[in-house]
């Protein structure tokens, strides 16, 4: 069963983001300054997905806690609640995040809780909700309609998307977990001499790359040897280094790869590439795997990279948005016009508005309004 794409998502409280409704398409590409608030668009998204985990909590914890991770303009009298919601083609997810309440909820002082969360199937005029938890009780509709109550059966560290794994019994709470687990983000490649990039990788059939990068070997193994068919990897890297090829060796327990130049009398193995190298096969790893994951996330890409390198990335993550959603943020114009030219993106440009970020042409309601 394929699964739904991403159509929008929204993010209230979060950091820099006091509100933003956010349609999304195959290709979304955000271009701004620093300190505008990109990052924390991708850091949204990955909030999502670390709820389908299970770990949204640990992970804002992790972050900081939820007093780092809250909005921080100024706030109006009461409880203020990290908001996120991503509708997956007709399935609609959203997850609060909230302090505990003195007295009332069970957990250590300052904990991030999850408060609420629900999920909704759109229906002609009328949503049917599928499955609404408050605190520690949630209540689930029925693969055969019955609605089943769970009373204090939750913690506030955890969430019902990932708590309630009877596919059976909740078909569509299933569906929704499994679109958000699929999702990867990418960002800030490693390439210092320590990098897993530059070593070599397991002898397994991988078809999509790690956060990291480790397996980047034996992402491009399984190109060579079980799709036997490196096409599209080859002649990115003939677009970026005219004249060089990848060569990709699999002996033993592992798998290693080397870079061909046609100037150089030998190839060189992966601890040996620049940074900039590196980081673009690596890339390309991410974006021209076996198999795609639902939903491809990138910060900042274009980090490390020579100008030069700009375009022929642009041509690679044109040719993923055939194949899957990508969504990227960057700081490069010049990056975000080669994605218009190469691959029909139309760049939005993030901005900062009394403090809170926004995006140009972006109305309340969550549609783009283009001149």
């Amino acid at each position: 069963m394929s699964l739904p794409p991403l159509t929008r998502v929204s993010i209230a409280n979060y950091r820099s983001i006091r509100a933003l409704h956010l349609p999304v398409g195959a290709l979304t590409v955000f271009v701004g300054r620093n300190g505008t608030g990109k990052t924390n668009l991708y850091r949204a998204l990955s909030l999502l997905r670390a709820a389908a985990e299970g770990r949204i909590t640990r992970a804002i914890a992790e972050d900081g806690g939820v007093e780092s991770v809250l909005w921080a303009g100024t706030r109006t009298r009461g409880p203020v609640r990290l908001t996120l919601s991503a509708t997956l083609g007709d399935l609609t997810y959203a997850v609060e995040i909230g302090l505990p309440k003195r007295g009332s909820d069970a957990a250590l002082p300052l904990e991030p809780l999850v408060k609420e969360e629900r999920l909704t199937l759109a229906s002609g005029a009328r949503d049917i909700a599928l499955m609404d938890r408050r605190g520690p009780t949630a209540w689930l509709r029925a693969a055969d309609g019955g609605r089943i109550t769970y009373d204090n059966e939750l913690l506030g560290s955890e969430t019902a998307l990932a708590a309630f794994r009877d596919g059976a019994r909740f078909p569509e709470l299933d569906i929704a977990r499994r679109a958000l687990l699929d999702w990867r983000f990418y960002h800030a490649f490693r390439t210092d001499p320590e990098s897993p990039l530059r070593r070599p990788a397991l002898a397994l059939t991988t078809p999509t790359l790690a956060s990291d990068g480790a397996d980047l070997a034996a992402v491009f193994a399984t190109l060579w040897d079980v799709k036997v068919d490196p096409v599209d990897v080859e002649e990115a890297i003939d677009d970026a280094f005219p004249g060089a090829r990848l060569e990709v060796v699999t002996g033993g327990a592992d798998c290693r790869f080397a870079l061909r130049f046609p100037d150089l009398p030998r190839a060189f193995a992966a601890h040996e590439l620049s940074d900039g190298t590196l980081n673009y096969l690596a890339l390309v790893g991410a974006l021209l795997s076996y198999r795609l994951p639902a939903f491809l996330a990138l910060n900042e890409p274009e980090a490390s990279l020579h100008p030069d390198l700009l375009e022929p990335l642009a041509r690679v993550v044109a040719r993923a948005a055939e194949r899957t959603q990508v969504w990227i943020v960057t700081h490069s114009e010049s990056f975000a016009d080669h994605l218009a030219a190469h691959a029909g993106a139309v760049p939005r440009t993030i901005l900062k508005t009394d403090g809170a970020t926004a995006i140009e042409g972006l109305t309340v309601t969550g549609e783009f309004v283009d001149p």
